[in-house]
């Protein structure tokens, strides 16, 4: 990926943030241009192609219109060859916990697209066909998180995917930095955090294995100092 074509991308998808105020546009370019996990997504195809997206702890609803702006600059021929074709958005719903990134994704979301103000533990999860769950299942308990993976399964029941990104409990020194940089950044979106749960990836798998998924393991820090790793769970074969 070129940085020209990385700069277009990141454009189209942040310019519907600029109607939500300077904070919610600057947030979506730091964390589109810089977190690893976004390109990851579309560089290694971890969606279906016609993906009914269930975005849990979703904040301002990053990937509805990260996701979007690829299909729009795959449709007009500027996408990497190398790449497989992104997914089309057939459908996006988000939940968050915290009113003001809600807030901040409402004036921003692409058509049919919605985030929905709730908590993750006792949402309805609908019936998508991926799950995504960015970095926020350490902010509950052990067994709530099991009970959200558990609920995530029988959404996703009897096809669909799961894709995580988790810090990895186990990866030392770049874990406790990681784990600074997310208080810091929670801070700075308005929020404070209390205790937070990590897991070694190996704990993580062997939960999403006794659920039934098949897993794939990815790492997810490139470029930054993080131990951050990316858990890709399907079910269906």
């Amino acid at each position: 990926m070129t940085s020209s074509f990385r700069k277009r991308l990141l454009d189209a998808a942040t310019a519907p943030y600029r109607p939500a105020g300077r904070f919610a546009w600057h947030f979506a370019r730091g964390k589109l241009g810089r977190d690893p996990v976004f390109t990851g997504i579309l560089a290694h195809g971890l969606l279906p192609a016609q993906a009914h997206i269930l975005d849990l702890g979703c904040g301002q609803g990053l990937l509805s219109n990260w996701i979007t702006a690829a299909g729009r600059l795959h449709a007009a021929g500027d996408w990497p060859s190398t790449w497989p074709a992104p997914p089309t958005l057939a459908g996006y719903r988000g939940i968050e916990l915290m009113q003001n990134d809600v807030d901040r994704a409402g004036p921003a979301l692409p058509a049919g697209a919605v985030v929905e103000q709730g908590d993750i533990r006792h949402s309805d999860f609908g019936r998508p066909n991926a799950v995504v769950i960015l970095d926020s299942l350490h902010y509950v308990t052990l067994p709530e998180q099991e009970a959200v993976l558990a609920r995530a399964r029988d959404a996703l029941a009897p096809a669909g995917t799961l894709v995580m990104r988790v810090g990895d409990a186990g990866g030392g020194l770049p874990f406790k930095l990681s784990n600074w940089v997310d208080r810091l950044v929670t801070f700075i979106r308005g929020h404070r955090l209390g205790t937070l749960y990590c897991r070694p990836v190996a704990d993580w798998q062997r939960s999403l294995e006794q659920l039934g998924f098949q897993v794939q393991i990815l790492p997810m820090s490139h470029g930054t100092p993080f131990a951050n790793t990316m858990l890709i769970g399907r079910l269906g074969g």
